[in-house]
């Protein structure tokens, strides 16, 4: 089981209300337990060469896209979505200054921001080229896999 399909399992753990999902393959166990409002727990087994793992995942699914998402299908802009689960950074670090701000115009491959995924930072590239026109999530902020996280003018 690969990292994309753990992810979709506890995405789907988190929408469904379920409690409790094991899967047991030959040379790979896995447990994901939801406990209220903390956040879940991933219990990972894998063949003697590899540690037990265990990992935090997202807590309960974000609210739903902000109202102004619809207004980009409506219009011409482009919505730049979020390829994970995980945690939005807008800059490398703290003291570091943003990778974008509104205004800012953008080409293809550049870094647009962060998302942290079970303690990996990847940097997120824009897929298209444009002027940033709206930052749709808040630094630090949870985010689902396709939640809107720019409105892109194209240029």
């Amino acid at each position: 089981m690969d990292i994309k399909e753990i992810q979709e399992l506890i995405k789907f753990v988190a929408k469904s209300g379920v409690s409790e999902v094991s899967i047991d393959r030959k040379d790979f166990k896995i447990t994901i337990k939801a406990t209220g409002s903390a956040p879940m727990v991933v219990n990972a087994t894998v063949p003697a060469a590899a540690p037990v793992q265990q990992l935090a995942a997202a807590p309960a699914p974000v609210a739903a896209a902000p109202a102004a998402a619809p207004a980009a299908e409506a219009s011409n802009l482009i919505t730049v979505k979020s390829p994970m689960i995980g945690t939005f950074y807008r800059s490398s670090s703290p003291d570091k200054p943003s990778f974008v701000n509104v205004g800012d115009e953008i080409g293809t491959g550049k870094v647009v921001c962060i998302i942290e995924a079970m303690k990996l930072f990847n940097e997120i590239e824009s897929e298209v080229s444009g002027k940033i026109v709206k930052i749709l999530v808040d630094n630090a902020s949870p985010v689902e896999y396709d939640q809107p996280l720019f409105l892109v003018e194209p240029m």
